[in-house]
């Protein structure tokens, strides 16, 4: 009679396995997530965003393509006739 035998322990319980990465944040000393009660809490009484253009003020310019001295020898050598 075989036996079958599982390349690995039986899985943990949820339980077991939040505690271990519990354990494993406080070791790493990690900061601990925000539940999503506390994030609704935390918009609920944030004030809304502007809807004003004049709030968000900024420039964004073009980026300007640097052309290597490679780049520009291969551009020459392509449009010579």
């Amino acid at each position: 009679m075989s036996y079958l035998r599982l390349p690995y322990d039986e899985a943990a319980t949820a339980a077991e396995m939040r505690s271990d990465c519990r354990a494993v944040g406080d070791a790493l000393h990690l900061p601990a997530k925000p539940t999503p009660a506390e994030v609704a809490a935390r918009a609920a009484v944030a004030p809304p965003p502007s809807l004003l253009f004049e709030d968000y003020p900024r420039e964004v310019r073009k980026p300007t393509p640097a052309v290597t001295e490679a780049a520009a020898r291969l551009a020459r050598a392509y449009y010579q006739d």
